[in-house]
């Protein structure tokens, strides 16, 4: 089959991968001069199943609201608001029940579970030479934070995850970096998990997926879709002007939408309204200020700031300190509370450690549905396939996604049961 994927992040990417390992002449149409270029491009680079989990909770209305009056709150709202975003929050505010909630983690942690094992299956087969590192330390600084994670590590329990409750000495040999002066209770320590480098990463595949013959067309901005027994992709360069520049068109035999954000203009035409959000997500990227070196007192993998959701993450020879979700606001606009948060708890758990003069500041949207899993599969229109919709878990879910949708349209049984995955979910629900 020829195949168009729209959106080259790393779920545009794995896709494109998995369709040309099965053999389908695959073409890949991405606006951005290369791979990875937006939500892909700075991320956190947690793989860590158990705590892939859906944002619409029980309870997190009320911590939405009283998160709106912290100088270092983790949730934000930000200004003008976005296309959408009051129905959003009412469909999300819906899916925190706790019905809901039950079934949309069980899905998602099935995913994220299977997404890694693609991961780490790719890694050694083809012999990809990447930045990860194992283990993943969730830090809690208070009893009483302690006390709200119990229903968590409950469920982690229940779902077969590798944990462990460790005491403030154990964490620190886990990572002897900690600062001996910022309180900790406790921590959750995840050994099977890791942080990797997204982007990194993204690369990589792009090349095992070229040598496999897919055709990645870079600055290529994809103005409509046509669906039916033979569908047409339009397509003109991003330099062309706005207006006049007639599109080219390439004929396929389906056509697999990965484009983030850029998906509800190509679908809302068609029919399909799906309640896409940019929630955005900040990070700072520094080189360590003393690598590999007896002094070098940086994260060892990847820690978590429970109170604050703020992951710190070791990338070869850089930390990256990521957190934050802002809802509305411009994409250009970086929020300073944010980011000071964002120094503040790296500084709390490894002062100095980072060459600050030299910090990458970065923003990108999320592409967040309602209640929390992504959509993966047949989009009703003959032709058509989505894959997204993946929020803050894009890394973590992108590898199980892709070879999920190949299999689909080979018309294989899937690895994982798809129900909760599917675009149908979203009418039921709103209904």
């Amino acid at each position: 089959m020829r195949v168009a994927v729209i959106g080259a992040g790393i779920v545009g990417v794995t896709t494109a991968y998995e369709l040309a390992a099965d053999g389908h002449r695959v073409s890949v149409f991405e606006r951005r001069s290369s791979v990875a270029e937006e939500t892909s491009f700075a991320n956190a680079g947690v793989v860590a199943p158990g705590y892939v989990t859906p944002w619409a909770a029980p309870g997190m209305p009320t911590k939405l609201l009283r998160h709106l009056l912290g100088s270092h709150a983790p949730l934000r709202l930000g200004w003008p608001l976005a296309p959408g975003q009051l129905p959003w929050l009412w469909r999300w505010w819906r899916a925190c029940r706790p019905a809901a909630y039950a079934a949309n983690r069980t899905q998602m942690f099935r995913l994220a579970r299977y997404s890694q094992q693609r991961l780490q299956w790719l890694t050694g087969a083809l012999a990809l030479e990447r930045e990860s590192s194992a283990g993943y330390l969730v830090l809690l600084r208070s009893a009483s934070e302690l006390a709200q994670a119990r229903g968590g590590l409950k469920l982690l329990a229940e779902m077969g995850v590798n944990f462990s409750l460790v005491t403030p000495e154990r964490a620190r040999q886990i990572e002897p970096g900690l600062n001996p002066q910022t309180a900790l209770h406790a921590a959750v320590h995840l050994p099977d998990d890791e942080v990797g480098n997204c982007r990194q990463f993204s690369h990589l595949l792009k090349a095992q997926a070229q040598a496999l013959g897919a055709d990645f067309r870079f600055q290529r901005e994809v103005v409509a879709i046509r669906p039916g027994p033979a569908p047409v992709v339009l397509h003109r360069s991003v330099d062309a002007p706005a207006q006049g520049a007639v599109a080219d068109q390439a004929s396929v035999d389906a056509v697999v939408v990965c484009a983030a954000m850029g998906s509800p203009r190509l679908l809302a035409p068609l029919g399909l309204r799906l309640p896409l959000l940019p929630v955005y997500g900040y990070s700072l990227t520094a080189p360590l200020r003393h690598f590999d070196h007896p002094t070098d007192t940086g994260p060892r993998s990847g820690v978590m700031d429970e109170r604050y959701k703020v992951a710190i993450s070791r990338l070869g020879a850089r930390v990256r300190v990521a957190g934050s979700a802002e809802i509305g606001g411009r994409p250009e606009a970086h929020n300073p509370q944010a980011l000071a948060t964002l120094y503040k708890v790296l500084d709390d758990w490894y002062p100095g450690c980072a060459q600050q003069a030299k910090v990458q500041a970065w923003k990108g949207a999320r592409p967040m549905l309602p209640d929390g899993p992504p959509v993966v599969g047949a989009s009703g229109k003959p032709g058509l396939w989505l894959n997204l919709g993946h929020g803050s878990s894009g890394w973590a879910l992108a590898c199980g996604s892709a070879r999920l949708l190949a299999d689909q349209i080979a018309g294989r049984p899937t690895a994982i049961d798809d129900e909760g995955l599917r675009l149908t979910r979203l009418h039921r629900r709103q209904a």
